[in-house]
């Protein structure tokens, strides 16, 4: 897209992050003000992202934010492996339509940047109403690679779920 900081223009965005220690204050949220900073340049209104608790917290969490109907919702964190990674579960019932192609274009993202492990992540993308929902993984590095590949088909993923003709 030739010029990004039109994506979001009169667009609504939330950003939530799951996390259990950055939820408890162990420590800081590293991934969430990553994809907050990249949707304002981009246009999109949204606010800070909301920490919650891995696991059915952040499923509650995500009921709510998809009944305001916000245009995208990225979450972070919770796309691994390990047993309180279950962002992908908590995600799918709330899904209308995968998109599997851009999840799978964001794991080869990271793999082609270097980092084998990025195909380990289980994050899903689809869409939950009218709403573009994308699990990015819980890595600063897997976000950035994340937001580079979503900056070239968003703007056109938003435009046709509403029916817009492309």
């Amino acid at each position: 897209m030739s010029d990004a900081s039109a994506i979001g223009r009169g667009r609504r965005a939330v950003v939530v992050t799951a996390s259990t220690r950055a939820a408890a204050g162990v420590y800081p949220d590293r991934s969430g003000p990553v994809i907050v900073e990249r949707l304002r340049a981009w246009g999109f209104e949204v606010g800070h992202p909301f920490v919650v608790p891995d696991g059915d917290e952040f499923g509650w969490e995500l009921r709510d934010v998809l009944a305001s109907e916000p245009d995208l919702v990225l979450t972070t964190g919770g796309t691994g492996l390990t047993p309180t990674d279950v962002t992908p579960e908590q995600t799918a019932p709330l899904l209308d339509r995968l998109v599997p192609g851009v999840a799978e274009a964001i794991r080869a993202a990271g793999v082609a940047k270097g980092v084998p492990t990025a195909m380990l992540s289980r994050g899903l993308v689809g869409v939950a109403g009218q709403t573009f929902v994308a699990n990015l993984p819980g890595s600063r590095g897997g976000v950035v690679d994340a937001l580079d590949v979503l900056e070239q088909v968003l703007g056109h993923a938003l435009d046709q779920i509403p029916g817009s003709d492309h």
